[in-house]
């Protein structure tokens, strides 16, 4: 069974940066999608970023103002995502949530449905 937890989030003003963790267990190999979310109060969750487990590939969202402020990573050796969030605006406020899809998925992307497990979220609150 694949569990992840995040970590990391916090109060920041804007302009600040912050880093979030997401430590996935029950994965054997390296072949599946993990990713970030993010879910703001009276909104729908929206992707922030995904890639594959080994770190072959990095999927983005159109939204240029996430794209090119944010940055998913990974530490393989410690089966951890993380997601480095730079120049944070009061937009971004949200509940970030970690994903992860199947274990030996085939498919990666930004996509709700490539995903099946999800953690409890950790919250951003950015103050201008």
């Amino acid at each position: 069974q694949v569990h992840l937890v995040e970590s990391g989030g916090g109060s920041v003003q804007a302009g600040g940066s912050l880093r979030l963790s997401c430590t996935a267990t029950g994965y054997t190999g390296t072949s599946a999608c993990v990713g970030w979310f993010r879910q703001a109060p009276g909104k729908e969750r929206e992707a922030v970023a995904a890639t594959w487990l080994d770190g072959s590939t990095t999927f983005g969202v159109d939204s240029d103002s996430v794209r090119t402020r944010f940055t998913i990573s990974l530490d393989n050796t410690k089966n951890t995502i993380y997601l480095q969030m730079n120049d944070l605006k009061p937009e971004d406020t949200a509940m970030y949530v970690c994903a992860g899809g199947r274990p030996d998925g085939r498919t990666c992307g930004t996509a709700r449905a490539f995903f099946e497990y999800w953690g409890r979220g950790t919250q951003v609150t950015v103050s201008s």
